[in-house]
C-alpha cells in the first residue's frame, strides 16, 4: 500500500521494529524513539525500522512511501 504525504505531514508508526519504509517519491525524514540516529530517505531508498516504540516519518517535500 502506498501512503502519500504532503510536505510537513508526518506518519506515526507504533511498534514498527522490523518494518521497512521505502520512499517512492520525494524525501522523508525518519526518527525512532530512543535512537540518536535520524535518517533522510530520498526517492528509491529504504530503511528498516530497528526500535520498538514510536517512529516518525515526516515529508520534507510531497512524498510517496510504503511501509512493509
Amino acid at each position: 500500500m502506498t501512503i502519500n504525504l504532503q510536505r510537513g505531514q508526518f506518519l506515526r508508526v507504533v511498534d514498527g521494529a522490523g518494518s521497512t519504509v521505502t520512499a517512492h517519491g520525494g524525501a522523508v525524514w525518519i526518527t525512532e524513539e530512543n535512537s540518536a540516529r535520524d535518517v533522510v530517505l530520498g526517492e528509491g531508498r529504504s530503511m528498516r525500522l530497528r526500535r520498538s516504540g514510536v517512529a516518525l516519518v515526516e515529508a520534507f517535500s510531497d512524498a510517496s512511501i510504503s511501509l512493509s
